[in-house]
């Protein structure tokens, strides 16, 4: 059977010590595979330190479909992030995404025995832990789970409910699915690789992380991340995640559409068209320019005007607009936006996406560079966003380890006077930043148990 544990990176040939946790962020994306190595400085920010990214072959709209491909994209993009970073890579935090993606929320509460005292972060983490009790649709499992405001008794909207007095604790809770079997997928890639999950992360979740500021969150903001497979959205309002979503169409698809109607061009050409000569705007293009592509085998030229480029370009640029836009009001979203939508993720390089979302929407739109929580210089070849979801992996690889190495000082703290080793302290300002009470061990425990109940044979998933 598949076992998932939690191993420490190790830099090369040196001792193992107590150091800021070294973490890797593994995008699997539909177009390809990203993997970075990071390490919080001594700034608090975090430093990236490795890189490395390979085509993704095997992956359909998000979702891992020849395993063996896939595996060998990820095996790619591993060992170029390991060699530049100069260390062995044992541990990934992975990104999920796809059109199986589903949330729905449910009340949950816990009663307290004693209503003199305090509520506890323990009694937080248990409500929490409670919740993935919950029955969800067969060939589904639980991703998350992201609590809305609390409520003690009959005091509600309680954004912290730690120190109030009460006996009953509840809360709503936003349940994240997705199909169990490709998950399984997604484990057996990384098993295949002699890798260990470090955990299992919803992608805009992710991308969020590096590209939303905390300002952004408290006012309402879609973020859309616009890959080549899919259109992840995840909705922020009051600085809570409310709401997330999958439009199983990208990027992808404007290339097919370019390759469609411009006949005798491959789609390596198409994308280069797309990303060099195309806009959203069709008014805006040259009605003279004309672009020329040689032709296969000495077959003639095929000429295409950037006029009828960019009208392709905009018609199927606008079906996803207007998908996002039904999804953000079918969800009740839309009008709580007060910093309308940031968009983010390959399909936002396309020329004046910006404006076009604008005009189309009526929101405020701006283009989501990872800037948040990292070390990163404008001109550096990682600040763009394409780059988000795998930024924001390795950055909650890093916070998970803190997250969890607070939990045993805390419950150290209660006990016992304790030696501590040095270490990075993170500040009560990045605490606040960050998701209170993240389910880590849980959702470790739970994907742990998918994949071993369903393989029996670990050595049908090794290498030769």
């Amino acid at each position: 059977m598949i076992d998932i544990r939690f191993k420490k990176t190790k830099r090369k040939h040196s001792e193992e010590i107590e150091e800021p946790k070294i973490a890797v962020g593994l995008d699997i994306g539909t177009t390809k595979v990203v993997a970075f190595v990071g390490q919080r400085n001594q700034e608090g920010t975090i430093d990236v330190l490795g890189y490395g990214k390979y085509v993704s072959l095997g992956v359909q709209r998000g979702q891992v479909i020849n395993i063996d491909k896939t595996a060998d994209a990820v095996r790619q993009a591993i060992t170029q992030a390991g060699n530049k970073a100069n260390i062995d890579i044992d541990t990934v935090m992975v990104g999920i995404a796809g059109q199986h993606i589903n949330n729905f929320q449910i009340p949950g509460e816990i009663k307290r025995r004693n209503a003199d005292s305090e509520i506890t972060k323990e009694d937080v983490r248990m409500l929490i832990n409670d919740m993935f009790k919950v029955s969800v649709n067969p060939g589904t499992q639980i991703i998350d789970i992201i609590p809305q405001e609390y409520t003690v008794d009959s005091f509600t909207g309680l954004d912290d409910p730690i120190g109030v007095l009460g006996t009953q604790l509840s809360s709503v809770f936003n349940i994240i699915t997705g199909n169990a079997q490709h998950i399984k997928n997604i484990a057996r890639c990384v098993k295949r690789c002699k890798l260990e999950m470090d955990g299992l992360i919803l992608e805009p979740i992710a991308s969020s992380e590096v590209v939303l500021d905390k300002k952004e969150k408290e006012t309402g903001v879609a973020l859309v991340d616009i890959g080549g497979g899919t259109t992840d959205i995840a909705v922020f309002v009051n600085g809570i995640l409310r709401h997330t979503a999958v439009i199983p169409i990208g990027g992808d698809v404007i290339t097919d559409d370019i390759k469609a109607v411009f006949k005798g061009i491959v789609k390596e050409e198409a994308e280069m068209l797309k990303v060099k000569h195309g806009t959203c705007l069709p008014d805006k293009g040259n009605e003279n320019h004309v672009i020329s592509i040689p032709g296969i085998k000495g077959r003639p030229a095929t000429e295409i005007p950037v006029v009828d480029l960019a009208e392709v370009i905009a018609a199927r640029t606008k079906e996803i607009i207007q998908r996002i836009t039904d999804e953000l009001k079918n969800a009740n979203c839309f009008s709580r936006l007060g910093c309308g939508l940031v968009l983010t993720g390959g399909g936002a390089q396309l020329k004046d996406i910006k404006e076009f979302t604008e005009y189309l929407t009526g929101l405020s739109v701006r283009i989501g560079n990872p800037e948040e929580k990292i070390a990163l210089e404008k001109n550096s070849e990682w600040y763009h966003p394409m780059y988000a979801t795998g930024l924001g992996l390795m950055i909650l690889g890093i916070e998970k380890d803190e997250d969890l190495h607070a939990i045993r000082e805390e419950q150290e703290t209660d006990t016992t006077v304790t030696k501590k080793t040095p270490r990075k302290t993170v500040t009560t300002k990045e605490k606040d930043d960050r998701d209170k009470y993240r389910p880590w061990e849980k959702i470790k425990e739970i994907v742990s148990t998918l994949i071993n109940d369903d393989i029996d044979d670990e050595d049908d998933f090794e290498d030769d």
